[in-house]
């Protein structure tokens, strides 16, 4: 059984980046993790907990990620759970509420509200026509702050790690 998953849901990128990076960090606590695109993921049956992601675009969630939730409630309730969502971009990154679904359902298995990434958006990764356009003005950049991501996976590598 593997023990860890990280799950994402992305658009252009980033918040698979962010998975990565998360999973590489409770790896290090010798855990072993799988990183899937949320997308691919039927049933977290096979894992001990679960870490899910989704990028946030005007205050949703993707819909792949909701899914996860939806179909996977029951068993989620029985595993540890850490909800993360990235996409703030320019110099408000103030924590985003998680979407009203998200947060009806999260309370209903017990978990904590997502905690909440800066995003990037840039023209080389940029993804439609509005998301290009933007990525020539003032919310263009990579704002994902990785040891703020680091210690986020920290402190779930370190209650893994008390759990056993």
């Amino acid at each position: 059984m593997t023990e860890i998953l990280v799950a994402y849901a992305t658009k252009m990128g980033a918040t698979k980046e962010i998975a990565e990076l998360i999973a590489a960090r409770i790896r290090s606590a010798s855990h072993e993790v799988v990183v899937l695109d949320a997308a691919d993921v039927g049933s977290v049956e096979p894992y001990k907990a679960v870490v899910l992601g989704s990028a946030l675009y005007a205050g949703r969630w993707r819909r792949e990620a909701v899914k996860l939730l939806t179909r996977n409630e029951k068993l989620l309730r029985t595993r540890p759970l850490w909800l993360f969502h990235s996409g703030p971009l320019g110099t408000d990154l103030a924590p985003r509420q998680a979407p009203r679904k998200v947060r009806e359902i999260a309370a209903r298995i017990g978990a904590e509200e997502p905690f909440t990434f800066g995003g990037r958006l840039t023209p080389e990764t940029a993804v439609g026509f509005i998301a290009r356009r933007m990525a020539t003005g003032p919310m263009a950049g990579d704002f994902r702050d990785r040891d703020e991501i680091d210690r986020w996976a920290y402190t779930i590598a370190q209650r893994l790690v008390a759990a056993r």
